[in-house]
């Protein structure tokens, strides 16, 4: 896998948020035409956590410890849920660095040398240094989203698919990107 092809192609954080935008406003097929409710609350999403996170100052001491002087690939597609709460943490916390960001569905496909589960989940953020060699990757969610959604597919009846949504969506919310960067930290 030559990961330096993906990255050549791959957009500005900007650029990402203007395809959103677009293809909400302009669906150019059937799939994003269906789902336009997950582009508009992506957006939302992405608009609102990039306003209200503010990288904690012990983690930013913490990552300056790192010394890391590579490059930040993030493979995703805007009409994510997890994505659109992820994604602004890390271009915010990572502002320093170039941080771009790789379609999930473009060919030929980055997301399927990491596959989470046998499936293309997404965000998948890869650390990468300055030869292109990965150094870690992590995603799709803080590890207390799968748990949320562990316990869902565990019993489906008793937490329904809905209250999934409302509580990863609230600990979004609430965690505004805590853990996210917590994680990321913990893998370089």
């Amino acid at each position: 896998m030559d990961i330096k092809q993906y990255w050549d192609n791959a957009v500005s954080y900007t650029e990402y948020l203007r395809d959103a935008g677009e293809r909400l406003g302009n669906p150019k097929d059937t799939q994003e035409a269906d789902y336009a409710e997950y582009y508009r609350l992506g957006i939302q999403r992405m608009n609102r956590m990039t306003e209200k996170y503010l990288p904690n100052s012990e983690q930013v001491e913490k990552f300056a410890e790192k010394n890391f002087k590579g490059k930040i690939l993030i493979i995703s597609e805007s009409w994510c849920g997890d994505a659109s709460q992820v994604i602004p943490v890390v271009v915010k916390f990572f502002e320093q660095f170039e941080v771009k960001i790789s379609y999930r569905d473009q060919e030929p496909s980055l997301i399927d040398n990491y596959l989470v589960n046998g499936g293309k989940s997404i965000p998948i953020v890869i650390f990468l240094d300055e030869n292109f060699n990965e150094i870690a990757h992590w995603g799709p969610r803080p590890k207390h989203g799968t748990e949320l959604l562990n316990k869902h597919k565990a019993n489906p009846e008793e937490f329904t698919k809905d209250q999934f949504y409302v509580e990863l969506q609230t600990y979004y919310a609430k965690n505004r990107g805590f853990d996210t960067i917590e994680e990321l930290l913990e893998l370089i």
